[in-house]
């Protein structure tokens, strides 16, 4: 199916795109990478009378490391974090970019685009929401930072304003004897996830002193398993510690049943992608080389 005629419009600077937008009115949408954008416009599920392209707009796709932080403009591509060095610095979030979709959409697809969409099946909120993370916006009143955790409030949902975009997100690189690890379940690498899993540590030892477990695919939004994360801080990683902590993450997981699964088959995903992710990012946070690869059906 074609999607509905509209009127095309490129922007030329951020500035620009959001005075766009907020001249066109309700009837106008920004186009980054259309990975989800041009799918529902030819299925008519969207039906914008006007596309602003942000594709054309300069120095909006960069991976930089300023003041202990990692920088990433909202049209960079997903596979320039992948091959990013800076981005390796940060495995859970090297992890998430390499295991997106196939090589057609991670060429495309971009990090503010996938985080302004918010669908509770995307994997950027998810492994974001292991490290301070926060989202560099502008609008009409000009630019503001939002914390991750108050930038997506639900499905398909954030708290942008309506003539408002992303222009950056800013994570802080974790202290040293950190690591992490994003593993998901998916029945083929083109889709969405059955269930997704980030980790985040930081050990001293073998002794966690700070943990961050976030699922994805199993509610409307990523969720914290903030008691997971309780199970491990200040304990020896262990295998008895690591079941108590994929329990605690089955609790906390509120998935729905769809075509890829029952909501009791997504609660047992999440036990073992939280066991294999907690395994891997110990590992990593002593300085392993582990790989860390999508489980698939």
């Amino acid at each position: 199916m074609y999607p509905r005629s509209f009127h095309y419009h490129r922007a030329g600077s951020l500035k620009e795109a959001v005075s766009m937008l907020g001249q066109l009115g309700g009837g106008a949408k920004f186009l980054a990478g259309g990975q989800s954008l041009i799918p529902l416009l030819k299925l008519r599920f969207a039906n914008p009378e006007h596309l602003v392209d942000l594709n054309f707009i300069p120095s909006t796709s960069f991976v930089k490391e300023e003041s202990g932080a990692l920088r990433f403009g909202a049209m960079t591509r997903h596979a320039e974090i992948e091959h990013s060095a800076l981005a390796k610095k940060i495995p859970v979030l090297h992890d998430c970019a390499a295991g997106i979709a196939d090589v057609q959409v991670r060429n495309r697809g971009t990090i503010g685009g996938s985080l302004a969409e918010a669908d509770p099946s995307g994997d950027w909120a998810n492994a974001l929401f292991t490290l301070e993370s926060t989202v560099h916006c502008l609008g009409s009143d000009g630019p503001r930072t939002i914390p991750l955790r108050d930038f997506i409030t639900d499905a398909y949902t954030t708290a942008l304003a309506p003539n408002e975009l992303v222009t950056e997100i800013e994570v802080k690189i974790p202290p040293g004897g950190s690591g992490g690890a994003y593993l998901a379940f998916k029945r083929s690498a083109p889709v969405y996830p059955s269930a997704s899993a980030a980790v985040q540590l930081t050990m001293a030892g073998d002794v966690c002193q700070h943990a961050a477990i976030a699922l994805g695919c199993v509610g409307l939004t990523a969720i914290r398993a903030t008691e997971a994360e309780t199970a491990l801080r200040g304990k020896s990683i262990n295998d008895k510690t690591i079941a108590t902590a994929a329990e605690a993450a089955r609790a906390a997981a509120d998935p729905q049943p769809d075509m890829r699964g029952s909501a009791d088959y997504k609660r047992q995903l999440v036990v073992a992608l939280v066991k294999r992710a907690i395994q891997i990012a110990a590992r990593r946070s002593g300085g392993e080389q582990v790989e860390g690869t999508h489980l698939y059906a």
